[in-house]
């Protein structure tokens, strides 16, 4: 599958490509990709079944990599530098784990090699909740969700791909039937041979996606990994801290070779 991605500064050297993680889209991350592409060629793109990529019934980390190999090649890009958030770190492992010679380094943002326990029945039931045909604004979307789930922030993020379709009704982007029928494949962890090549991995300290007990998989895994601690933040470290964040990346690559 050919995705939907977006190219800044082309002129900018080795390649910097962004994946987003569950619910999100390449557009969530515009803020932090206009600093980095001050100083580097950076690329965005949608994974299946989100953003404005192409939706599919079937959704596993193997078919999602496949995508990302397939846009790279696409795109004539044979070596990029490849940065994923959560699922999209995922993703991003798979294909540092079955084809490394795509990548020059791999930057994993807070998650672990593991399989994760469900995370997300009360998101996707407060998503499912709100009557799409009958809905009137975005306001009283956000009011249902947030009887499903507390956190204003997330609620905001849940429904930046909330839009109005070609019959004017209110939709989602992401498909959430195929995220909820595929759950079990995202919450499992990528496979494959330990990738050795340079390796970034970014936790938020007040998040629980990367645990103690995850260091035997990291060292197993990704044994050249370095990891580092951004504090006072929690899953979403990139939006919480953008400029931190987008320091300890640049910093990264600009160390490389």
């Amino acid at each position: 599958m050919q995705l939907k991605s977006q190219q800044f500064n082309p002129q900018g050297g080795n390649p910097l490509v962004v994946l987003h993680g569950l619910f999100g889209a390449q557009d969530n991350w515009r803020s932090q990709v206009l600093l980095w592409a001050q100083e580097r060629h950076v690329i965005t793109m949608d994974l299946r079944n989100h953003g404005m990529s192409p939706h599919h019934e079937h959704i596993d980390y193997a078919a999602m990599a496949a995508d990302v190999v397939t846009s790279l090649d696409g795109l004539g890009l044979q070596q990029v530098d490849l940065l994923g958030h959560s699922m999209g770190g995922k993703v991003a492992m798979q294909i540092a784990f079955n084809q490394p010679h795509y990548l020059r380094s791999l930057l994993v943002a807070d998650i672990a090699p593991v399989v994760y326990t469900p995370r997300h029945d009360a998101i996707i039931a407060g998503l499912k909740a709100i009557d799409l045909a009958n809905l009137s604004s975005r306001k009283q979307a956000l009011g249902q969700l947030s009887e499903y789930e507390a956190d204003p922030r997330v609620c905001q993020f849940l429904l930046k791909s909330l839009y109005r379709n070609a019959a004017g009704q209110f939709a989602y982007r992401y498909n959430l039937t195929a995220i909820e029928a595929n759950y079990p494949a995202i919450s499992a962890a990528p496979t494959g041979q330990a990738y050795t090549g340079p390796t970034l991995v970014l936790k938020g300290s007040a998040s629980a996606y990367i645990l103690p007990q995850h260091k035997a998989d990291f060292d197993a895994l990704l044994p050249q990994a370095q990891l580092k601690i951004m504090t006072d933040c929690g899953h979403w470290l990139h939006a919480e801290k953008p400029e931190l964040f987008c320091s300890l990346v640049s910093r990264f690559l600009n160390k490389l070779v």
